[in-house]
């Protein structure tokens, strides 16, 4: 599919609302952690599972949060690129293309939700854990989340553009061949 939209086509734009629904989503579930939680003090769920209030100062898996203060500009710097890129992705995009429209969506509500909480508190608070025996994946929120499955989704879409162009060449030769044999 055409990664880029023609002129006057209407673009992905639409599917800002996804993003919209991402952050506000993750705001009111942090928020709910704030109000409802402990600091550090896990509420079992399931065996697996536990709600810990956490408040993480770097980014993904804790990235730079033992720094003293500097990686919150950075980090926000970060998110504002990204953001921008994203938007700008998204007005360039076919509104068809619905797979990577979703995709650019939820990264940019991820983005845009931990964004907040850095600007806001200085950290980004964190509630989700998950555990297996005595081995725990470090916490994280519904825009941590966001991002994850936005980025399997991004990297779906390159593989599977990456075959159906492949396909339409192979198309285009066989074509090609078959025309030349009349």
């Amino acid at each position: 599919m055409n990664q880029e939209r023609k002129a006057g086509e209407p673009s992905a734009l639409i599917w800002l609302w996804l993003t919209v629904f991402v952050v506000a989503f993750d705001l009111i579930t942090k928020q709910l952690a704030e109000n409802l939680l402990s600091y550090g003090q896990p509420v079992p769920i399931l065996p697996v599972f536990d709600l810990t209030l956490l408040y993480n100062p770097g980014a993904a898996f804790s990235f730079l949060a033992g720094e003293d203060g500097w990686q919150r500009w950075f980090f926000t710097a970060i998110a504002v690129g990204v953001s921008i890129m994203l938007i700008s992705w998204l007005y360039k995009l076919p509104r068809e293309n619905k797979w990577l429209a979703i995709a650019l969506t939820l990264i940019l509500g991820g983005a845009l939700g931990n964004l907040f909480d850095r600007l806001v508190y200085g950290h980004v608070i964190d509630f989700i854990s998950v555990h297996w025996g005595g081995s725990y994946f470090p916490a994280f929120n519904i825009a941590d989340s966001a991002i994850t499955i936005g980025a399997v989704m991004l990297g779906l879409d390159v593989v599977f553009e990456a075959r159906r162009e492949k396909a339409a060449a192979a198309k285009a030769e066989n074509e090609s061949q078959d025309t030349g044999k009349e």
